[in-house]
């Protein structure tokens, strides 16, 4: 196999370890990057590039930022007390779409699993419970997929936060088994407006 044909079968095998994407549509998606390379493939290589230099996850929430902190955990007026703890950026992304949470995030980068062997130390509950200690926090939303390992999380985190602030989760318009990201800007906005004590 010539070097470049290597190269291009070192990029299919890449790109089918993307979600949704298998061997064959990762063949047919790198065909195309091919083909279309001055208006593809050239200028996303460079901006994955970019994109690898400069993004990290924020100090503070687990967002993706350019600095340490990003925008929302520096913003004062997004400092009113509430946290709203998302199972992961997708998730924090699509709340901000749905323009009705004014406060700071908590991404916790999964859910409790004991099938993948995750468990509250991979996850970002500690740095959640430190939050809750340093930060003037009154309420946690638990902004979490209706998911049984979703449920689980948020039980635990609603039993290690022991009444010291209130604890509420979105409510209606989230279907069972639902994941936020998959949700409308409407559906997140009615269940934000109707999040109910834990």
């Amino acid at each position: 196999m010539a070097e470049g044909e290597a190269g291009v079968e070192r990029l299919i095998e890449l790109m089918a370890k993307l979600p949704g994407l298998g061997p064959r549509s990762a063949r047919r998606a790198v065909l195309h990057l091919i083909k279309k390379r001055g208006v593809l493939l050239l200028p996303m290589a460079e901006a994955m590039a970019e994109v690898g230099r400069t993004i990290r996850e924020c100090l503070n929430c687990g967002n993706l930022a350019t600095a340490d902190i990003c925008p929302i955990c520096a913003a004062e007026k997004r400092g009113n007390g509430q946290i709203c703890v998302v199972e992961d950026v997708a998730d924090l992304w699509a709340m901000e779409r749905s323009q009705v949470f004014g406060g700071r995030y908590h991404v916790l980068g999964g859910t409790l699993s004991a099938l993948d062997g995750l468990g509250p130390e991979e996850l970002r509950i500690p740095q959640l419970l430190d939050r809750i200690e340093t930060e003037e926090v009154t309420e946690v939303i638990l902004a979490l997929g209706a998911t049984i390992d979703g449920q689980t999380t948020a039980h635990y985190i609603a039993d290690a936060l022991d009444e010291r602030v209130s604890v509420t989760s979105l409510a209606q318009g989230v279907p069972v088994g639902g994941e936020l990201d998959y949700l409308d800007d409407g559906t997140i906005s009615a269940a934000l407006r109707a999040r109910r004590a834990l």
